[in-house]
């Protein structure tokens, strides 16, 4: 059986999605396939949420945010959007999470450590969900 693919999607997949996609790259290894994507994607990565995940040991300079795409969607076995709503396409027999978490953008460390923490417990979870070992 191939890895599950999971989707991270939210505005401007600058912040929340990216740190959500470091996290499961970094935990899940090679049992997982992530890919993040933005309805109205940023110009850059949020540098606060760069720095809030190189606190962890993990390095999400190099990611690019990148439009969400129908193709994207209907790729993922697992879609978690961050604030989006509507601006995801749904498909059937793929499964939908949304995850409510404060928008990093133009917010200091000391705001973005908490959202960080959290979807490090989130992502856990996700985690072992999909893969039982």
């Amino acid at each position: 059986m191939s890895a599950p693919t999971v989707l991270f999607v939210c505005v401007h997949n600058a912040g929340r999605s990216q740190m959500a996609a470091g996290y499961l790259r970094h935990l899940g290894g090679d049992r997982v396939q992530v890919f993040s994507a933005g309805s109205q994607p940023a110009e850059s990565i949020n540098p606060v949420a760069v720095e809030a995940m190189a606190e962890e040991g993990i390095d999400i300079t190099a990611a690019v945010p990148s439009v969400l795409t129908t193709e994207a969607v209907e790729e993922s076995d697992v879609v978690i959007t961050m604030g989006c709503g509507d601006a995801c396409p749904i498909f059937p027999g793929k499964r939908y999470e949304d995850w409510e978490l404060t928008d990093p953008a133009g917010q200091g460390i000391d705001v973005v450590r908490p959202i960080r923490d959290e979807i490090r417990r989130r992502v856990e979870t996700l985690l072992g969900e999909l893969v039982r070992s």
